[in-house]
């Protein structure tokens, strides 16, 4: 990997975590885990006396789904929606314990089942907890959107009515979502594994040999398809932390699966200027969620 490139990732992420995190309007739990929270943030970007319902942001933050990342990262990205004028709530979720694993491998990412039970819990949750922290939300026009780790879960989650529905996560509700906006995701299982995406995050969440395999066959939105729920992928040309052939990857089993998913590539990009304010890709995040949202 070039000197250059790992340099430019670096500033990318020096600028995007340079932002202090901005508290929430309000913070509701959906379990009694820690973890277990939503915060919301109104819609700020309105002069209207009398204003109408507005389209729900769900936002799940990335990380490699590893402890040390939680959702305050994600929270000056979650501002700059709801400056849009989006309805936003950023979903917490229990990740990996932090702790090193044996023989070395570095801090685990993510949590069997915990991971999904928790994502899967505040989705259920979030309708009658808008109601209540966020009243001009409308629920009838929820976008996910989610960044790294945060995207595949974001993915994951609008197609858990396609799960089998004896499964603990199965919900015909993830159907009637307005859309999925999935930034830089680990959108393919596969193919992660085989670019060593995160360090190995992909196998550390879903165990090795047997298990992956059936874990796999549950966790991965490439695995998922179709699902009928408007999809777009926005991925930057030079991100070398989650590289764009993963979400190619994706949007290619979309398309053989007969759903065609959108795919925004941001030329000079890598993989922090999507959920950093001071980017202009910030931006077009926030019109691709707009496109899908109204």
């Amino acid at each position: 990997m070039p000197d250059n490139q790992e340099a430019r990732d670096t500033a990318e992420m020096a600028s995007a975590f340079s932002h202090p995190p901005v508290a929430p309007d309000a913070t509701a739990s959906y379990g009694p885990h820690p973890d277990q929270v939503v915060d919301f943030y109104h819609p700020r970007a309105t002069t209207d006396p009398t204003p109408t319902p507005t389209p729900l942001v769900v936002a799940l933050h990335g990380g490699a789904w590893r402890a040390r990342y939680d959702r305050r990262h994600l929270t000056p990205f979650v501002d700059f929606l709801a400056r849009r004028g989006f309805a936003v709530a950023n979903v917490e979720y229990r990740r990996g314990s932090g702790l090193p694993q044996q023989g070395g491998g570095g801090a685990p990412a993510g949590r069997w089942p915990e991971t999904f039970d928790d994502v899967a819990a505040a989705l259920d949750a979030l309708p009658d907890l808008a109601r209540t922290h966020l009243p001009r939300a409308d629920p009838r026009r929820t976008v996910l959107t989610g960044h790294s780790a945060g995207g595949h879960l974001a993915l994951w989650a609008a197609a858990r009515h396609v799960l089998p529905p004896d499964s603990p996560w199965y919900s015909p509700a993830a159907g009637r979502l307005r859309g999925v906006v999935a930034l830089a995701p680990i959108a393919d299982f596969a193919r992660a594994v085989e670019l060593d995406v995160c360090g190995g995050a992909v196998g550390q969440l879903l165990g090795q040999d047997a298990q992956f395999a059936e874990r796999r066959s549950l966790a991965d939105p490439s695995l998922l398809l179709p699902t009928g729920v408007a999809t777009t992928l926005v991925q930057g040309r030079d991100d070398i932390v989650v590289p764009q052939a993963v979400a190619e990857a994706y949007a290619d089993a979309a398309a053989e699966a007969g759903e065609p998913v959108g795919y925004t590539l941001l030329e000079g990009v890598g993989h922090f200027p999507l959920i950093d304010p001071a980017a202009d890709a910030c931006a077009v995040v926030a019109e691709e969620i707009a496109q899908l949202a109204y």
